[in-house]
C-alpha cells in the first residue's frame, strides 16, 4: 500500500479501541479486522486521545447519515474512502443501496472482511477520476460522506469530484470534514499521518472553498459533541476537551454539510 491508503490504519485503531472499551460506538469489525491485521502503528497515531478523536468523528458521521437515511429513504449511501470502516454495519443500512468507494489495493484487503450483497457493493478507483461513477446505475438520491479524505485533495479535485457526483445525481446530501490551511502547515511536522509516510495535506478556510453552481454549502457541525465528552471522566475528560473540543481544535479541524437539490 502507498502512505495515503496506510492512513486508513490510524482510525481502524481509534474505533477499535474506543470500542473495546464501550466509548462512543460498537465496533466489533473494528476489533475483528485490528486484532487479525495486527498492523504497526507507532507514535501519536497510536495515542489513545487520538483514537477517542477517531471514535467520537465517526459516531458523528453515523448520527447525521442515519437521520439522512430516515428522511430520504430511496437515497443510495456512497462512502468515499472507506477504508476498512464497518459503517454499513453500524448504522444497520440493509434497507440502502450502499457503496463503498476506495483506491483498488485498499478494496482489495477490504474484500478479506466484508462481502458483497444486492444492496452493497464495493467500488475500486480513484475518487479523482470520475469514472468510478459508472459503476452506480442509480442516479436519483444520493447521500455522500467523506470522512478523513478531503485534506488528501486539493480544493480544485475536490471541487471537480463534487461536480461529477452532482451531474450523476438528480440530488445530494453531502458530509465532508476538513482541515483549515493551519492545520495543514501544521501537519508537515506534527501529525500522525505522518508516522505511515504522508507528508502532503491540504485544508480551506471557508466551506464556500468546496462550493460550486451545483453545490451549496448548509451548515458547519460540531466535530465533538459535549454527549461524548461526557463519556470520559475525569483527567481524561478534561485533557480531550482541551485537546479536541476547546477553541484550538476548531483552528485545525471543521465539519461542512453539502447539499444539491
Amino acid at each position: 500500500m502507498n502512505s495515503i491508503n496506510k492512513t486508513l490504519y490510524i482510525p481502524l485503531y481509534g474505533k477499535s479501541y474506543v470500542s473495546k472499551r464501550g466509548l462512543f460506538l460498537d465496533d466489533k469489525k473494528a476489533e475483528e479486522i485490528w486484532e487479525a491485521e495486527g498492523f504497526s502503528l507507532k507514535g501519536k497515531s497510536k495515542s489513545k486521545w487520538l483514537a477517542y478523536y477517531m471514535g467520537v468523528r465517526s459516531a458523528v458521521f453515523d448520527e447525521w447519515l442515519k437521520r439522512q437515511m430516515a428522511d430520504v429513504p430511496n437515497a443510495v449511501v456512497i462512502h468515499i474512502g472507506c477504508g476498512m470502516d464497518s459503517r454499513v454495519i453500524r448504522v444497520e443500512a440493509e434497507n440502502h443501496k450502499w457503496y463503498d468507494v476506495d483506491f483498488s489495493e485498499v478494496i482489495e484487503e477490504r474484500k478479506r472482511y466484508y462481502a458483497e450483497s444486492n444492496n452493497y457493493k464495493m467500488i475500486a478507483g480513484d475518487v479523482r477520476e470520475s469514472t468510478w461513477l459508472s459503476s452506480i446505475t442509480e442516479t436519483q438520491h444520493a447521500i455522500v460522506i467523506m470522512e478523513g479524505v478531503s485534506m488528501y485533495l486539493t480544493i480544485d479535485e475536490m471541487r471537480n469530484l463534487a461536480d461529477s457526483i452532482c451531474t450523476h445525481f438528480e440530488s445530494i446530501m453531502l458530509l465532508v470534514d476538513a482541515y483549515t490551511s493551519f492545520a495543514a502547515k501544521m501537519s508537515k511536522r506534527r501529525n500522525p499521518i505522518n508516522d505511515v509516510g504522508v507528508t502532503e495535506v491540504y485544508g480551506i478556510d471557508n466551506p464556500q472553498a468546496y462550493q460550486s453552481e451545483k453545490l451549496s454549502f448548509v451548515e458547519e457541525h460540531t466535530m465533538i459533541p459535549q454527549k461524548y465528552i461526557d463519556e470520559l471522566k475525569g483527567f481524561e475528560r478534561f485533557i480531550f476537551a482541551k485537546l479536541y473540543a476547546g477553541g484550538f481544535s476548531k483552528k485545525l479541524y471543521r465539519l461542512y454539510e453539502y447539499q444539491k437539490k
